[in-house]
C-alpha cells in the first residue's frame, strides 16, 4: 500500500500537532516541578529556622545561669530585636549589668558553628552601640554558644576574643582554657 503525499502532510501536520501538545504537556509539568520545589524549599529552611529557635530555646535556662552566675548579670533579655534608621539588629540573647560590673554581654546561639558565624557577631559587636547608645560605657563581650565544636573551629573562636560555649547536658558551660583574655568591643 501507498501513501499519498496528501497522506504525508497529514500525518506530519498530526505529528506537528501532537509534538506541540507534548511540549505544553512538558512545559507545565516543568512549572509546577518549579513550584514544588520553591514550596519545599521554604518548609525547609522554615524547619531549620525553628530548629535554631529550638536550640536557643533549649539554650536560654542554662545561658541564664551562666550568666548571672559566671558574669554578675543582672538583666538577661532572650530574642532582642531592635530598628534604628531603617536598620535592624537581632541578637539570640542580650544580657547586661551597670554598677561595679559595667558590662554587657551578645550571645549568639547555633546548633552547627560555622566560621561566618564567627563574622556575624563580630558585626553584631561592632553596630551593637550605634543600636544600643545608652550601654555605650559598658564593656561588650561577644559569646558564641552551640551544640557541637569542632576543635579548629573552637580555637578560631577563642583566637577572636570570644567565649565559647558548648551544651552538654542540656546545661551550656564554657569552653575555655585558663589563660583566655576575652576581647573587649
Amino acid at each position: 500500500m501507498e501513501t499519498t503525499a496528501d497522506e504525508v502532510w497529514a500525518l506530519l501536520r498530526q505529528l506537528a500537532e501532537s509534538q506541540r501538545e507534548t511540549d505544553q504537556l512538558l512545559q507545565e509539568s516543568k512549572q509546577e516541578t518549579d513550584r514544588q520545589i520553591r514550596e519545599l524549599g521554604k518548609q525547609i529552611g522554615g524547619l531549620g529556622k525553628k530548629f535554631g529557635s529550638f536550640t536557643e530555646g533549649l539554650a536560654l535556662p542554662s545561658m541564664e545561669r551562666l550568666l548571672q552566675e559566671r558574669f554578675g548579670m543582672e538583666i538577661i533579655s532572650p530574642s532582642v530585636r531592635v530598628s534604628k534608621a531603617g536598620q535592624h539588629l537581632e541578637i539570640d540573647v542580650l544580657a547586661y549589668a551597670s554598677g561595679d560590673i559595667n558590662a554587657a554581654y551578645v550571645v549568639e546561639v547555633k546548633s552547627h558553628p560555622r566560621e561566618e558565624f564567627i563574622t556575624q557577631l563580630k558585626k553584631l559587636l561592632q553596630k551593637f552601640r550605634t543600636f544600643f547608645p545608652e550601654h555605650k560605657n559598658k564593656k561588650l563581650y561577644g559569646i558564641l554558644a552551640a551544640v557541637d565544636w569542632s576543635p579548629n573551629l573552637k580555637e578560631l573562636v577563642l583566637s577572636e576574643g570570644l567565649y565559647v560555649a558548648r551544651i552538654h547536658d542540656e546545661v551550656f558551660e564554657l569552653e575555655i582554657p585558663p589563660d583566655f583574655q576575652p576581647r573587649l568591643w
